[in-house]
């Protein structure tokens, strides 16, 4: 018996799945996959094929799902893709307990409509809008997936259908890392042929007030490029007897924010500059002595730029901050020479390093052994975060190599996405053709075909890669590779299939007035990806 496929079912099944707050990184994160189990077990193909249905442990105790419907004998399957964390509800203020219940937030909205936005007024007024953490991205297009395998348990597709969804695509993508080997598994153990990985990411708007219901064929790359800046410490009375690492980030976010040489256009899309998202000094307590040392991390986003290209665009922005922090210093101590006339000091050179390059020299200087046995001891008492300890392991080189200060060096954290794309590829280019068409013709729905989501998704991890790049030429300046953290690069190139992303429409994802469209969403959505999985599932070649 089916329960979710209408369009009042689909609502109650997405407020269900809302309710659990599985905020990345809570228990409640936990609880939902095993509620989705719950769910999928009591379907009759689960109760006599239960090793179909399964939860997969990360190394962290959280789990992740799979459900896989086989047809007889066919190989030809499509991956519906999802992930059920959502980020915090602390955006929300006095509405924060309602964050979790899209009715009754809803409601309250209404209530308060004439405090709220205008366009957010314009879709209160129209009544198909339901409101909500996670109510767009992307619990609505998991509860689509729900829907497409209870139409596979009743022999719908000419093939399989796998429902992968993972916690942590929020933060690290652990859990989408995770299924990589299941998936694998899978493959090997089913004997399956992945036809395609169908994610369901709602449509990102490229502006405010964009009504296009997207189609996308590809994910934006992110890289996040850190910047260790290695000074000298100095009491605050002997200002020009060092140099100050928060100075020195300082010249490092004029060069880095919003600089446009970032900037990448393909066809219609573009991507944003360099944003900020850690800028810290590393000091633990207060005292009048300067810091020694501050971290800053940026945001990168990228399509079809080569990692040389791009790790050559953050070296030049970061030696140019370094002339700016040399000319800046000296010139004051000049200054400030003029008022104490018996005041010299030896002008400032500000090197800057690679992540490789400092480890070779900590080699050089102390032996392999003893940089592999600092490692390893910081990695047997890690508890940091990813971008934490990446900063650790660049600190601990740095120390060793005292003299080089003041210093930047430039490594690469996790997470990272390589940017993938499916859109030349004809056989997506077929399915893509074949749903837009379908969907004007059958429900006057006028899809925009687009190569990349914007958003971020974990397409990146099984896609086409987009830039002709070798991951080893990130990976070789990423301090975490090996050491408590490797990415996946070969398993990731055996696992390689076409990718899309048809999902739900909504609007302001990852904040407080986060929304999902009702009518195109759980009405005409549904029939469209019933009809893209049929096209998705004819053997190719």
């Amino acid at each position: 018996m089916k329960s979710w496929q209408t369009k009042e079912e689909l609502t109650d099944l997405l407020c269900t799945l809302v309710n659990h707050q599985s905020i990345t990184g809570s228990t409640a994160e936990i609880a939902l996959p095993e509620y989705i189990h719950h769910l999928l077990a009591q379907k009759e193909y689960f109760q006599k094929h239960d090793h179909h249905l399964k939860l997969h442990p990360l190394d962290d105790g959280r789990r992740l799902l799979t459900a896989l419907v086989k047809q007889g004998n066919k190989k030809e399957t499509v991956i519906l893709l999802s992930h059920f964390d959502v980020v915090g509800v602390d955006d929300y203020g006095s509405l924060q307990n309602l964050a979790f219940h899209p009715r009754e937030l809803t409601r309250e909205m209404e209530k308060i409509k004439e405090q709220l936005p205008d366009d957010v007024q314009k879709d209160i007024e129209n009544g198909e809008w339901l409101f909500g953490r996670g109510s767009m991205d992307m619990k609505a297009g998991l509860s689509l997936h729900l829907s497409l395998v209870e139409q596979a348990i009743d022999d719908e597709f000419d093939g399989n259908v796998l429902l992968v969804t993972v916690p942590d695509e929020e933060v690290n993508s652990q859990g989408m890392l995770t299924a990589l080997p299941v998936l694998n598994q899978l493959k090997e153990e089913e004997d399956l042929i992945y036809q395609a990985c169908l994610n369901g990411e709602p449509s990102f708007s490229k502006y405010p007030g964009d009504p296009s219901n997207y189609v996308y064929a590809g994910s934006i790359g992110k890289v996040l490029p850190g910047f260790y800046c290695y000074g000298k410490e100095s009491h605050v009375g002997e200002p020009f007897a060092g140099v100050n690492p928060n100075l020195m980030v300082s010249f490092l976010a004029q060069q880095l924010e919003l600089n446009e040489a970032f900037i990448e256009k393909i066809g219609d899309e573009v991507t944003p500059p360099p944003v900020s998202l850690m800028q810290r000094d590393l000091k633990q307590e207060y005292s009048v002595q300067t810091p020694n040392a501050a971290i800053s991390m940026y945001n990168v986003l990228y399509l079809k730029q080569t990692f040389d290209e791009l790790n050559e665009k953050l070296l030049t922005s970061t030696k140019k901050a370094a002339r700016e922090i040399e000319l800046y210093v000296n010139e004051k101590a000049n200054n400030y020479a003029t008022i104490a006339t018996d005041f010299t000091m030896p002008a400032v050179n500000v090197s800057v390093m690679m992540y490789e390059e400092l480890y070779t020299e900590a080699v050089k200087r102390h032996g392999e052994d003893e940089v592999v046995r600092r490692q390893h001891l910081l990695v047997s008492q890690r508890e940091q975060g990813d971008r934490d300890f990446s900063t650790l392991l660049v600190q601990d080189l740095a120390s060793m190599c005292k003299d080089l200060a003041p210093l930047i060096v430039l490594f690469y954290s996790p997470p990272f996405y390589p940017a993938v794309s499916s859109y030349e590829d004809p056989y997506v280019k077929d399915v893509v053709e074949h749903v837009k068409s379908y969907a004007l013709s059958e429900h006057n729905e006028e899809l925009t075909i687009a190569e990349f989501f914007t958003g971020l998704s974990d397409l990146s991890f099984v896609g086409p890669v987009a830039s002709k790049s070798k991951l080893s030429q990130l990976t070789v300046n990423m301090p975490l590779q090996n050491n408590g953290f490797t990415f996946p690069e070969d398993i990731m190139e055996e696992l390689t299939m076409p990718v899309l992303n048809i999902g739900p429409f909504g609007k302001a994802p990852h904040q407080w007035t986060e929304r999902l469209e009702l009518g195109y969403s759980f009405e005409r959505l549904p029939h469209i990806l019933t009809e893209a999985i049929h096209r998705l599932l004819i053997p190719k070649g």
